[in-house]
């Protein structure tokens, strides 16, 4: 799966935005799911008239399972995580289908926890909380954006 990495840096100022890279916009899926759908029940109906009705419970079926698969991927096409780190503050923004969490803190009391192990999400920990983020960073890249990270937050430390 490709992965959209933004970052942005600016004086005072760093923010990551994390996502899946997702080649469509709602309106091709439903494009796309109306088409598929479409053709189906066509070839179904064509196969009931030549009096081959058992297709058409199937197809139902059929076009059932994509009905859910594409709802699916549509509630999570737009899942993102978004970091801002300021010389005061820490904050992370998380939205998972329709749920939106933001979790902010005093950048000084947080610290980056990274083993880097294969699947080992990355730690924001701050005092007894702690919460994981980098799960749209493929593995291979996420020692780079915890250089970053620690990076952003070195300066806001001692500037």
């Amino acid at each position: 799966m490709a992965y959209c990495w933004m970052y942005v840096a600016e004086a005072d100022r760093h923010q990551w935005v994390l996502k899946r890279n997702c080649a469509l916009t709602p309106g091709q899926l439903g494009g796309w799911f109306g088409t598929l759908a479409l053709f189906s029940l066509l070839i179904a109906a064509v196969l009931a008239a030549g009096g081959a009705w058992v297709v058409v419970p199937f197809t139902l079926v059929e076009v059932g399972a994509l009905a859910v698969a594409f709802l699916a991927y549509g509630r999570h096409a737009g899942d993102y995580e978004r970091i801002v780190a300021t010389p005061q503050r820490l904050t992370v923004e998380t939205s998972t289908g329709v749920r939106l969490d933001r979790l902010e803190r005093e950048a000084a009391r947080v610290r980056i926890e990274y083993g880097g192990s294969r699947r080992e999400p990355i730690r924001l920990v701050s005092g007894r909380e702690q919460i994981a983020i980098g799960r749209f960073v493929p593995d291979d890249r996420k020692a780079e954006l915890v250089r970053e990270l620690r990076g952003a937050l070195a300066r806001g430390r001692t500037g």
